[in-house]
């Protein structure tokens, strides 16, 4: 891959930069792609004793990732302290994000990998987003409603249908609309990121045991199975509603690619339990590659040098396969 990655390192204060650092010095051993990273170097400094080169352009990258990790910097006025994150730290990370994007955006960069933010600490300084998914989303001009979070691992791809909102809501937000749309975008992600051909989609009941017929809730008769028949009708492979609970063996993974939740604990459960330091959060439905470790900010062990690079290496990894399978379509068009 000539044109490298781009890693907004998340915010500083957090194990981004520290999980960036051990990524690089795994390169080799993991056969990563070359990539950058984007934010405040003195955040990696404080956390790595390895070799840093301060670049000022994507372009440099191959001729200093071999020797050093190569970082564009972004915020380096503030004092950064590992583990206590304040509203410097999460505007480094936010103009680290936005830069980033950007060069993904403009073709600098092969694909975007982002590093752990802090909400909370991003709420402070005005961001409006529910994560960083929906702000890439609108950067690149794209309604989150036509995005899609995927968490994937090995041996499990999950879609939660409804995010970051109160499990109380659920129920109310669940319509056949938004099942069908999200179903389209989760189809097409597999094909165009995954060089999945007919994807294979399993629906997870709402209720325990996907409702018992009706006995405990109608939302599998009323909701999910039109919707499914729908999906049908257009070509989709889509099967379900199945109760939840026995969805995620491993027999019954064999049967599926990507298995779609209703809700963000019904997904994410089984994807932090079978791949709690290689899962990657994707985003499909947008114009370039984004993906994400699986997991936050860590801010009780930053500085530590604890924090488990394994998803950030997942992450890279995933993150250059797509853009590979990116390129193979547009060229096969």
């Amino acid at each position: 891959m000539s044109t490298p990655l781009a890693i907004a390192m998340g915010d500083p204060a957090g194990i981004g930069p520290e999980i960036a650092a051990k990524a690089w010095a795994a390169r080799v051993l993991h056969s990563l792609a070359p990539f950058f990273a984007v934010g405040d170097p003195r955040a990696v400094e404080k956390v790595w004793d390895g070799p840093v080169a301060r670049i000022s352009d994507p372009a440099e990258t191959p001729g200093v990732f071999a020797d050093a990790l190569p970082v564009i910097t972004v915020g380096d006025n503030a004092e950064i302290v590992p583990g206590a994150p304040d509203v410097e730290s999460a505007r480094c990370a936010l103009q680290s994000l936005e830069l980033a994007a950007g060069l993904t955006r403009s073709g600098a960069a092969a694909a975007l990998v982002t590093g752990p933010v802090s909400k909370a600490q991003l709420y402070r300084i005005g961001f409006n987003y529910p994560g960083q998914t929906e702000f890439v989303a609108e950067r690149c001009g794209v309604a989150s409603e036509n995005t899609v979070m995927m968490l994937a691992g090995p041996t499990l791809r999950v879609v939660p249908i409804t995010v970051h909102v109160a499990l109380a809501q659920v129920p109310a937000l669940i319509t056949q609309e938004l099942i069908v749309a999200k179903a389209r975008v989760t189809a097409r992600g597999l094909y165009r990121n995954f060089g999945i051909g007919k994807p294979r989609l399993a629906f997870a009941g709402l209720n325990p045991h996907a409702g018992e017929s009706g006995a405990i809730g109608r939302e599998e008769i009323d909701i999910l199975a039109p919707a499914i028949e729908q999906l049908r009708a257009e070509g989709v492979d889509a099967v379900g509603p199945f109760a939840a609970d026995t969805m995620f063996h491993a027999r019954a993974r064999a049967g599926y690619d990507a298995a779609l939740c209703l809700y963000h604990d019904q997904a994410l459960i089984p994807i932090k339990t079978l791949h709690f330091d290689d899962g990657v959060n994707t985003t499909l439905g947008l114009p370039i590659v984004r993906t994400s470790p699986d997991h936050g900010t860590a801010f009780g062990i930053a500085g530590r040098d604890e924090a488990n690079p394994g998803a950030m290496i997942a992450a890279i990894r995933m993150a250059a396969a797509q853009a590979e399978r990116r390129a193979e379509v547009a060229l096969a068009q």
